[in-house]
């Protein structure tokens, strides 16, 4: 069956997750985290996931579906967002599946893919999560930019195609309230889920931080799931020691060391 198949996409798209699918087993652990806007911490809170998860002893994969700013070393694409999260996890995939498109431009994604002549489109970028989501007990999706970045269509419809819950991570900044709120409201206009987010601290001191926080804490509606400082050097164990995961949907259990 073809990929680019219309027929063929359509299944893609709408193929429950793995974790739905199997009937009578435990749900497998998956998100899709967003964010207010770009450079506002979304890759070290997916790394810090992934951390978690690999220290509860599942099988971890992240995933950055679309990432611009690549750069060829040893002959192959690097991105250090997508870096990151091939790091933080435990489970090795074909940088073809973490990152299906890989862009040297250092720009928005269509911008980027439409100077490489590239179009993004779902169907790769769908089937590549369901071959990681099988090899694996943990699925971290990092989305490009903020919610509504363009692709090919808009990374928003990408999200509602994963069908993932979101989790949202908002830069502490002037302006963070208004923009906190704006994303909650395109997430959910898509029919998706805020499970939890985070407060990632962008300033070395931000006025009235902590009451930014409160009006946050009482006006999106999921848990607050930890406040990260500005690191002096920042990694997914030392932004993971802020967080906590343990109340997020199909969260797993401590696994015994073999």
């Amino acid at each position: 069956m073809s990929l680019d198949d219309p027929i063929a996409a359509e299944e893609l798209a709408v193929q429950p997750s793995p974790a739905a699918a199997a009937a009578g087993l435990p749900s497998s652990f998956a998100c899709f985290v967003t964010g207010t806007d770009t450079e506002i911490g979304k890759t070290l809170t997916s790394s810090a996931l992934l951390h978690a998860l690999v220290q509860r002893g599942v099988r971890a994969c992240g995933m950055k579906p679309v990432a611009a700013g690549a750069e060829l070393r040893d002959g192959e694409l690097h991105n250090e967002d997508a870096d990151s999260l091939i790091a933080a996890g435990n489970v090795t995939m074909l940088r073809s599946l973490t990152t299906p498109y890989m862009l040297k431009e250092p720009a928005a994604p269509h911008i980027a893919a439409a100077l490489e002549g590239v179009s993004i489109e779902p169907v790769p970028i769908l089937a590549a999560y369901l071959e990681i989501a099988a090899a694996s007990d943990a699925v971290v999706v990092e989305g490009v930019g903020g919610f509504r970045v363009p692709l090919s269509a808009d990374s928003a419809d990408l999200a509602q195609q994963l069908d993932l819950p979101v989790i949202l991570v908002v830069g502490m900044r002037l302006g963070c309230i208004s923009q906190a709120l704006l994303t909650v409201e395109a997430v959910q206009a898509r029919g998706l889920k805020v499970v939890g987010w985070v407060a990632n601290t962008l300033e070395v001191e931000m006025r009235f931080l902590d009451e930014n926080i409160d009006a946050l804490i009482e006006r999106i509606p999921a848990p607050l799931l930890g406040r990260v400082p500005r690191l002096a050097q920042p990694s997914a164990e030392a932004a993971a020691a802020y967080l906590d995961f343990t109340g997020l949907p199909n969260w797993p259990a401590q696994r015994p060391n073999n």
